[in-house]
């Protein structure tokens, strides 16, 4: 809710559509029993508006209820969880109308039913207890979902990138330079920028950046490489050209305050991303390679080069502009690590354009498929390799088969963790015809599973556990089998 006032509002709303139900009264009838019209009762209930003392008084008298029963802020117990989602961050910071939520809707559909969706909504609280969802994992999931609403394309950024690029006279290109940025930053923006050795301040030895804002002050770490302050700058100047003003200070992120500032992050990153690696050019080039008969690993690497040194960053501008410039809508991103001295693969980050695809992050501890063409990298690499493969992943239980092309590398700026990055395009009539080296003799397919927990595969050389989830539903679905037979036996 954006303050007290409608928070107020809308509970008087609720109360006075359940006193209304509860006489199964319509709108019209409380309208004739009241003399209000029924728009202004309407908007009473959708938590518009809040009458006036003696328009209460008439409406308690026509309920024949209290009037502190309508004014209370208490609700009964059919509907005390719903308080607790009105006054909770989620109302506060997420902003509903980037998913085309109008807060009177949602009011009026948790109204129409209360008990019911209240008890949805404690069926949520609890499934977020016990898998440990803090509020910043659900504020990044449902960023993630306002991307995938969106495909990850954004076009009102891209024209700003393109319209900032032609005020400045950019050429977007490959490898714009860095000194480039940092010139804009200081003489348009009036920044002061300087290098500086966090380690000696102890817990801030992985902090890329940390930014000033009463002086303007951008802090980058001296050990950073070149493209990641290419990055940072890039991103700064997102900020500032979107006019981002709530906003996170440091690189990597430490805390957040709202979900308005992971969403300027967010934003700012795909400026940079975008004035990074062109539309057009990326387009191009890619179109050319998925026109290639065979796959060819170096290839690709040379192609990422030729925009960035950075993987992470090309593989997730890809994101955009597949769907948008290819038709390629069915894509997943992932973005997989492996810490230094410790088997245990992590999911850091994920993207699933179109819907959920197959492969995807648990909070279950169980263990990501190990033939996965990105865990089998991470597990190969040699020190200060980046390692670029492919390959097609089917999915036996599922019956889908993806390209998935990957790229590992140590990360620089770490304590030694190997990162893999990679993007899947689900194989179906339409990309096969786009991307000529499926067939390609140099593409092995392989059958995979999302996890060894819920994996079929038998006699797995790589699996890490047994198949207990596969298990237990082979158990529930054989006393199922078993109570159907029972059933036919005595009839």
């Amino acid at each position: 809710m954006n303050s007290e006032s409608d928070f107020i509002k809308t509970i008087f709303g609720l109360k006075l559509k359940q006193q209304r139900q509860r006489k199964n009264w319509s709108l019209q009838d409380l309208a004739t029993k009241t003399g209000l019209s029924k728009s202004y009762l309407n908007e009473i209930e959708n938590g518009k508006k809040y009458p006036k003392h003696d328009k209460i008084i008439q409406l308690s008298e026509a309920l024949q209820c209290t009037f502190d029963d309508l004014v209370s802020t208490k609700l009964d117990k059919s509907m005390a969880p719903f308080n607790e989602i009105l006054q909770s961050d989620f109302f506060k910071e997420v902003p509903l109308e980037l998913f085309g939520i109008n807060k009177s809707n949602l009011i009026s559909i948790i109204s129409d039913a209360p008990k019911k969706v209240t008890a949805f909504i404690t069926a949520l609280i609890e499934i977020s207890k016990n898998y440990n969802l803090g509020k910043e994992r659900f504020y990044f999931a449902v960023l993630r979902s306002f991307q995938e609403l969106y495909d990850n394309y954004f076009p009102e950024i891209e024209d700003k990138v393109i319209s900032f690029a032609d005020q400045h006279s950019l050429k977007l290109k490959k490898n714009l330079k860095t000194e480039s940025f940092e010139s804009i930053l200081i003489e348009k923006f009036h920044y002061t920028i300087r290098s500086e050795d966090f380690e000696k301040y102890e817990a801030l030895g992985h902090l890329r950046s940390l930014f000033i804002p009463e002086k303007k002050l951008l802090l980058l770490n001296n050990k950073l490489e070149k493209n990641q302050k290419t990055f940072i700058l890039a991103k700064e100047i997102g900020f500032n050209v979107l006019e981002l003003k709530n906003r996170p200070n440091t690189y990597s992120w430490l805390d957040f305050g709202s979900f308005e500032e992971i969403l300027n992050n967010f934003y700012a990153s795909y400026f940079a991303g975008a004035l990074l690696i062109p539309k057009k050019q990326l387009t191009e080039q890619i179109s050319e390679f998925f026109l290639s008969n065979t796959w060819e690993p170096e290839r690709f690497a040379n192609l990422i080069n030729s925009f960035t040194h950075s993987p992470e960053t090309f593989y997730y501008r890809l994101t955009n502009v597949l769907s948008s410039e290819l038709g390629i809508k069915d894509v997943f991103y992932l973005c997989l690590v492996k810490k230094k001295n410790s088997d245990k693969i992590q999911i850091l980050k994920e993207l699933h354009l179109n819907h959920q695809q197959a492969p995807h992050a648990n909070a279950t501890n169980e263990h990501y498929c190990r033939r996965w063409i990105a865990v089998k990298n991470l597990h190969h690499l040699k020190e200060n390799e980046t390692l670029t493969d492919a390959q097609i992943s089917h999915y036996k239980d599922q019956g889908i088969s993806y390209l998935v092309i990957s790229t590992s590398q140590k990360n620089p700026f770490s304590d030694g963790s190997n990162r893999s990055y990679c993007l899947g395009i689900l194989l179906n009539s339409q990309t096969i015809k786009k991307i000529n080296f499926i067939k390609s003799p140099t593409l092995r397919t392989i059958n995979v599973g999302v996890t060894c927990e819920s994996c079929s595969i038998p006699e797995c050389e790589v699996r890490q556990a047994p198949p207990s989830r596969l298990e237990k539903e082979q158990f529930n679905l054989n006393m199922k089998n078993a109570i159907e037979k029972i059933r036919k036996d005595n009839f």
